[in-house]
């Protein structure tokens, strides 16, 4: 195989996962349409597989491009803006007319408010934290509600959902900071504590994938509050001591 033809194929692998996240997106509308919501569900984690694979793709061939870094950013928001709200629109939202409609337009809105500051921004931040929720966190959280919802249908936490869809939506263009998990250096003396832990937290979600899905993304939406609380109190002690 010629040089040519290699580069073309370095830069045309990592395009064509982005190109599946989008696809299997879109199957995942049109499931929420038909009223398959655990199948849209799960496409919507199958995207992010796949826009997880297109970046490791593209490093691993040195396929980088920016025409892939802008068509990543155009999938993201179809896979993890549009497809969740269509998600919570069709299975919630709908019965709540106006409001429903209101909150997955808005979670798309500033959705796409979260890319655009990030591709903006991204050289100029800490790459250990990201500044507001990431766009497949807030997916992710509101698949695991959706999932939870189905499977135990709890009618009476409809509006909880609906309310928690706005939550995220509020803190993807928030100034909170969250963990990249980009550098975490742990301790050699701690090593076999977190692989014990690992472990664990492996087994929850063998036993229960979707309560343990949705306890982990609950837990990471509300992270940033609480970091930016203790750094509040941390400033307010520190200007007492001065």
């Amino acid at each position: 195989m010629s040089n040519s033809k290699r580069v073309k194929l370095n830069y045309l692998l990592p395009n064509l996962f982005t190109a599946a996240s989008i696809f299997v997106a879109i199957v995942s509308i049109i499931e929420s349409s038909n009223g398959h919501f655990e199948r849209a569900g799960w496409f919507i984690v199958l995207s992010l597989i796949f826009d997880g694979l297109d970046g490791k793709v593209a490093r691993l061939t040195k396929g980088e491009s920016k025409f892939g870094v802008e068509f990543d950013s155009l999938a993201d928001i179809v896979a993890f803006g549009v497809a969740p709200a269509m998600l919570i629109y069709f299975q919630i939202g709908e019965s709540y007319g106006r409001v429903g409609i209101l909150i997955s337009a808005l979670y798309v809105v500033f959705g796409a408010v979260r890319l655009a500051r990030f591709n903006i921004t991204t050289a100029k931040i800490d790459p250990s934290v990201f500044i507001g929720l990431p766009i497949p966190s807030a997916a992710l959280f509101i698949v695991s509600l959706s999932l939870l919802e189905h499977k135990y249908n709890f009618k009476i936490v409809e509006p909880a959902i609906l309310f928690s869809t706005l939550l995220v939506a509020l803190l993807m263009v928030s100034n909170f900071r969250y963990s990249s998990f980009k550098k975490v250096k742990l301790p050699k003396a701690l090593s076999l504590k977190v692989l014990i832990t690992l472990i664990l937290v492996a087994s929850l979600l063998y036993l229960m994938p979707i309560e343990s899905l949705t306890l982990f993304f609950v837990v990471y939406a509300l992270s940033g509050v609480v970091r930016a609380i203790l750094s509040m109190q941390r400033w307010k002690r520190f200007k007492r001591r001065g």
